[in-house]
């Protein structure tokens, strides 16, 4: 696998690494991870990492010119681990690698270069459309001269794998449309959630003991929302959404948990005076996000990007949270009819939303246990291992 990103770090995109890396050694697969210097190693997985930049210690989350130079000793890290596969391959019975698992557009094609070297099949892991993503992220101009170039970068790499894999059906879709890529590479592997991991959980005094830890007050309605806080995840509007919520139902509280930009957002709530009301947490660790999770009535995810997918949403479903999210497809795609939608983008919209989603109680909970329901049914890992299987065995075949 190539992860052209910090891992492991604690949200999205990393979660699907990690959680595929570990089904896939469940079935019997060795996967060994090549990703950046950056992030924590997890036991049982074999993580090579690229050299670090002298001058440059940290990594921001998203779209960064810095991701250039990272990449370049991503690719240099990759080619020889390939170089050294090939050689061992000399006289062996079986070859070290027979998969090259590109994720997202870098990791595919430095996986490319890696399959190419080796001779071996490569399968592109798509999130999302990655001039999309620069644009939600507002790092590149849909107008700008740069446009064209970035966007011909992507229909290239896209023409480049054996196989895609997509983390939704909306995903497959924009890869026929818009980029012209034939249906039968393409197979929708769905972000899903661990349902033993990610599981309701009874009030008990653990979870007392931590609101009031949190200082939240134990008769507060509390909405909780888990991820990057970024403007295209929309953080800025929750909190506008808080401030309408909170002068009509006094009693709610926010628990937002996340990182980076921390304390740009504190300020932010601070201003719309919501000091007493919002609590940020920073990062929270994988393994602690059920328990804070549980201390929900109710999630919310106001993502706004229409490309990238949404796997918090999973993880919400799989405790039994009414979900409230913006109308986009993704989340229609994930939620379905037991999801509570607001107009995309629209702060006044989500602050109905949830407001419907605390008072109407009894609703909310038949909503919250349909959407568990639905993770356990449709979006478990082991049925998702199976589908990346039979990627890998279809590739390997043509080789």
């Amino acid at each position: 696998m190539i992860a052209p990103t910090s891992f492991f770090s604690d949200y999205g995109c990393h979660v699907r690494i990690l959680e595929e890396a570990q089904v896939l050694q469940q079935l019997g697969n060795r996967v060994t991870i090549c990703t950046y210097f950056m992030g924590h190693d997890v036991d049982g997985l074999d993580i090579r990492r690229t050299r670090p930049f002298p001058w440059r210690t940290h990594y921001e989350v998203g779209s960064s010119r810095h991701k250039i130079g990272f990449d370049v000793l991503l690719l240099a890290r990759t080619i020889s681990l390939a170089l050294q596969a090939a050689w061992a391959r000399n006289g062996a019975a079986t070859p070290r690698f027979d998969v090259v698992h590109g994720h997202l557009h870098e990791g595919a094609l430095i996986g490319w270069v890696a399959s190419r070297l080796l001779g071996i099949p490569l399968v592109f892991d798509f999130q999302g459309s990655m001039t999309g993503e620069m644009i939600d992220h507002r790092f590149l101009n849909p107008k700008g001269p740069l446009y064209r170039p970035w966007r011909w970068l992507e229909e290239s790499i896209v023409r480049l794998p054996s196989a895609v894999i997509t983390s939704s059906q909306h995903a497959a879709s924009l890869l026929q449309q818009e980029f012209h890529c034939a249906p039968d590479k393409i197979t929708a592997v769905p972000d899903c959630a661990n349902g033993d991991f990610f599981a309701p959980r009874p009030p008990v005094d653990a979870s007392a003991a931590l609101k009031a830890g949190l200082d939240i007050p134990a008769e507060r309605e509390v909405v909780v929302y888990l991820g990057l806080l970024a403007e295209w995840q929309g953080t800025g509007l929750l909190l506008q959404a808080a401030q309408q919520l909170l002068s009509r139902r006094p009693n709610a509280h926010f628990l937002i948990m996340g990182y980076p930009s921390v304390e740009f957002y504190r300020l932010q709530a601070q201003t719309l005076g919501l000091n007493s009301h919002v609590t940020f947490t920073g990062k929270v660790p994988y393994d602690q996000a059920p328990g804070f999770l549980a201390l929900g009535d109710v999630a919310v995810a106001p993502k706004i990007s229409a490309t990238e997918g949404s796997g918090k949403l999973l993880n919400y479903m799989a405790m039994g949270l009414p979900t409230v999210a913006f109308d986009v497809p993704v989340s229609r795609e994930y939620l379905a009819e037991a999801g509570i939608y607001a107009q995309p983008g629209d702060a006044t919209s989500l602050a109905l939303a949830l407001e419907r989603a605390l008072a109407v109680k009894e609703d909310s909970q038949a909503r919250g246990q349909a959407l568990r329901q639905r993770a356990v049914e449709h979006y478990s890992w082991g049925v998702a291992g199976a589908m990346i299987m039979d990627v890998y065995d279809r590739v390997c075949r043509k080789v």
